[in-house]
């Protein structure tokens, strides 16, 4: 229980680390006089996946493939079915045209590209399966083409450019809250993969089963805060794309840089969650046509949950 205490105490620094981070670096970059619409795909996106970034970072030094892969996967599948659940039984979410058509199939592309290179044991006749550091490469490239993609799109006044708060700080205040965000990032980050990894060796759990659950709900907080206060105020669309962006961001940026740092591999039984993260993301393109407009309505929220909460019981069965 001490290992289960210390862990779940881990995502304290881990949190509040981010939420200074973005602090600093927004007010940083606005008195640098940097566009709001820039400053949230970039300062913000970065700021609110940090804490899936660190522990995989830390995970992927270590050589844990299982909390690396478990991270990410898990990140994305609570993203879809617990996150937007939660928020569309709030408030319906409205999808715009770009989100509909663009990022909601690319976050699904996203998903098949992880579960083909994941699978060289089936598709090269390999003795092994692993994502490799060209794989992480291959994820990285489609991370700089998503990026450019929304530079272009703002610049072309799709994107209305939103009055983001931000805190108002002297430089060398927010200079000060980078540093410390990051050192609470790292802090907390090697708290969570060291005690993650005690807890499976103590219980007889495997590390994926921990990742996947405790460890990926803990490093998406973040983006559950940002859903639910957009839905409660209505902002439905931030809601939604938050979510996509950063299931996106989870896979071609974190999942990416973590196979660039160390190969990352592959059980034969992550298959089985890489293809709820494939059916999680076909599952919400086909909700978003489903009832009155492009949205998703509290039913659907409500599905989105009871599948959750299916797939988690699948995981312990197990």
């Amino acid at each position: 229980m001490i290992d289960l205490l210390l862990l779940l105490l881990g995502f304290i620094p881990l949190i509040y680390g981010a939420n200074i981070l973005v602090d600093g670096a927004s007010s940083l970059a606005k008195k640098m006089n940097v566009p709001n619409i820039v400053i949230g795909l970039t300062v913000v996106a970065f700021g609110t996946s940090a804490p899936e970034m660190i522990v995989n970072v830390f995970a992927s030094v270590s050589g844990d493939s299982a909390i690396v892969l478990g991270n990410a996967m898990g990140s994305n599948i609570f993203n879809v079915l617990g996150i937007l659940g939660i928020s569309a039984l709030i408030y319906p979410l409205a999808v715009r045209k770009t989100t509909t058509w663009i990022e909601v199939p690319l976050s699904l592309l996203s998903a098949i590209i992880v579960l083909v290179l994941a699978n060289d044991i089936f598709i090269d006749r390999a003795n092994v399966s692993v994502l490799s550091r060209i794989d992480g490469l291959v994820m990285l490239a489609f991370f700089i083409i998503f990026l450019a993609y929304n530079i272009v799109l703002s610049r072309s006044g799709k994107i209305v450019d939103e009055a983001i708060a931000v805190k108002n700080y002297f430089v060398g205040q927010s200079v000060m809250l980078i540093i410390a965000g990051l050192l609470l990032l790292v802090l907390g980050g090697k708290i969570i993969v060291t005690f993650a990894t005690d807890l499976a060796q103590s219980f007889g759990i495997s590390e994926r089963i921990i990742a996947i659950t405790i460890v990926s709900i803990g490093t998406s907080l973040p983006e559950l805060a940002t859903s639910v206060i957009a839905a409660r105020k209505k902002n439905v669309d931030i809601a939604i794309g938050n979510i996509v962006g950063s299931n996106i961001f989870n896979v071609f940026f974190i999942l990416g840089l973590s196979a660039v740092i160390n190969p990352v591999f592959i059980q034969q039984i992550s298959n089985f969650d890489m293809l709820a993260n494939i059916a999680a993301s076909i599952l919400l393109f086909i909700f978003i046509f489903t009832g009155k407009g492009r949205r998703l309505d509290r039913r659907e929220g409500a599905i989105f949950i009871g599948l959750y909460a299916a797939y988690v019981a699948a995981l312990i069965i197990s």
